[in-house]
């Protein structure tokens, strides 16, 4: 179709096209489908197919021209945007956004036909004053602390666990089996308030009342009145600043045998390991992994963070909005439920989806300007991942997991997976060079289980 366009810039990342197609170009279309309609549309007095094109325009009249005024609209935007999909990408309209037009044009023949419609495009990334950027980097070491929590939690994990004898008292770290009740004022205990057979660990705060500390010195079988305060900021609304008598039964105790620290316990931990000493290298050598990553992460964050402010970018709203819906789908995926089904759980919560996504505006907004800073990065600077880059990664992830580079590649031999793991090299190659363009200081010294705290 012989059309002609222009294009005008709007705010908020939107465009303006006004399409104009020629008289010529207006009747011949017309004609065409006029003539299409007139082989399969039935007229009263005519054989199907056989009315006369004037009898045709004078039954149906304007829903025939509305009819036809929208097919050729549509073959025009069809056209245009495949050009502009060749040619002029810049002004490709999002996907998930349909182009809304300004007013329907009347089908007239004797005239050219002109039209506009508005649409959202991707917004324009410009990326400058990097190396003004400053960050700081927490200053972090692994020490025997850090090395000792781990193989705490090694002997933790691998602990017996054993009955006590009916006549020891629960201590902090003991595993409780208890009943426990609310109480009126002569310690009767209230209906609906007993709950039976709980079971957490005294001294990790995980039961409702937070009674540990008082059953410290029970025996199993015994029972004990308690009065319970709660300050008015108490994690649980229900309890803040109320006073409430508790009736509790301990019914079974038993405590955790923990293992040596020794060359067995790390052969059990794993066959790879001949000796605690082995054991104890292999942990220090992960806890520097994770450190080195973290660190990573955090200076990538603030990086981001800064030159999305040194670097405005207008989003779209249609952008904002298919960001927040995904992350809502996201979420019931998580939850392992559908998206209705998610609006009425959130609902039964006093809140709306129109809630939530409004409080992930903010964040959602920021991911967006950051991906799209990153993306314009990449092609900007031409960053790629050759064949040698993959291999290298292969024999890296293997040492890492202990596994041959042939389990990993028989792993990454998923397509979606591979290009993932392409697309994180291509990143972590531009970070590289970022970091060798910012100014990196040190920052606060940072213990090691702070760091991964958010």
């Amino acid at each position: 179709m012989n059309t002609t366009k222009k294009i005008e810039k709007l705010e908020n990342s939107s465009v303006k096209l006004t399409v104009t197609i020629p008289q010529k170009e207006v009747q011949e279309n017309y004609t065409q489908i006029i003539n299409k309609y007139a082989k399969t549309i039935q007229i009263p007095g005519f054989r199907k197919g056989k009315a006369p094109v004037a009898v045709l325009e004078r039954k149906l009249g304007e829903a025939l021209k509305a009819d036809a005024a929208s097919d050729i609209i549509e073959k025009a935007l069809q056209e245009i945007f495949d050009d502009i999909d060749k040619n002029d990408k810049p002004n490709r309209p999002l996907p998930y956004a349909q182009p809304k037009m300004d007013e329907m044009p009347k089908m007239d023949t004797e005239s050219d036909m002109v039209f506009s419609v508005i649409y959202d495009i991707m917004p324009e990334v410009k990326v400058a004053d990097i190396g003004s950027v400053t960050i700081k980097e927490p200053q972090v070491k692994i020490g025997e602390a850090e090395l000792n929590e781990e193989l705490e939690a090694i002997r933790e994990r691998n602990a017996m666990v054993i009955d006590k004898k009916d006549d020891e008292k629960a201590a902090k770290g003991d595993i409780a089996t208890v009943d426990y009740w609310e109480c009126d004022g002569d310690g009767k205990m209230l209906d609906n308030t007993k709950r039976e057979d709980f079971v957490f660990t005294i001294g990790s705060g995980q039961n409702i009342y937070k009674f540990d500390d008082d059953i410290i010195g029970m025996k199993k079988g015994e029972s004990k009145p308690l009065t319970k305060s709660w300050d008015k900021d108490f994690e649980d609304s229900e309890l803040a600043g109320q006073t409430k008598k508790i009736g509790v039964t301990l019914k079974a105790l038993k405590q955790r045998n923990l293992p040596d620290l020794d060359d067995e316990l790390a052969q059990d931990v794993n066959e790879k390991y001949k000796t605690l000493a082995d054991m104890k290298a292999d942990i220090t050598k992960n806890l520097e992994t994770a450190l080195e990553n973290r660190l990573r992460e955090i200076k990538a964050n603030a990086l981001l963070e800064q030159l999305v402010e040194k670097n405005p970018i207008t989003l779209p709203k249609s952008m904002l909005d298919a960001e927040t819906e995904a992350r809502w789908h996201m979420m019931a995926q998580r939850f392992q439920t559908s998206p209705e089904q998610l609006e009425k759980l959130v609902a039964a919560s006093g809140q709306t989806k129109e809630d939530m996504l409004k409080q992930w505006a903010g964040d959602s907004e920021k991911m967006l300007k950051s991906r799209l800073i990153v993306e314009h990065l990449l092609k900007e600077r031409n960053i790629t991942v050759t064949p040698e880059d993959l291999e290298a990664e292969y024999v890296k992830i293997a040492g890492g997991a202990q596994v041959s580079v042939e389990e990993v590649k028989k792993h990454y031999a998923d397509a979606a997976k591979k290009e993932y793991l392409i697309d994180d090299m291509k990143e972590q190659k531009l970070y590289a060079q970022l970091f060798s363009e910012v100014k990196i200081t040190k920052g606060d010294k940072t213990a090691f289980a702070d760091l991964f705290k958010k």
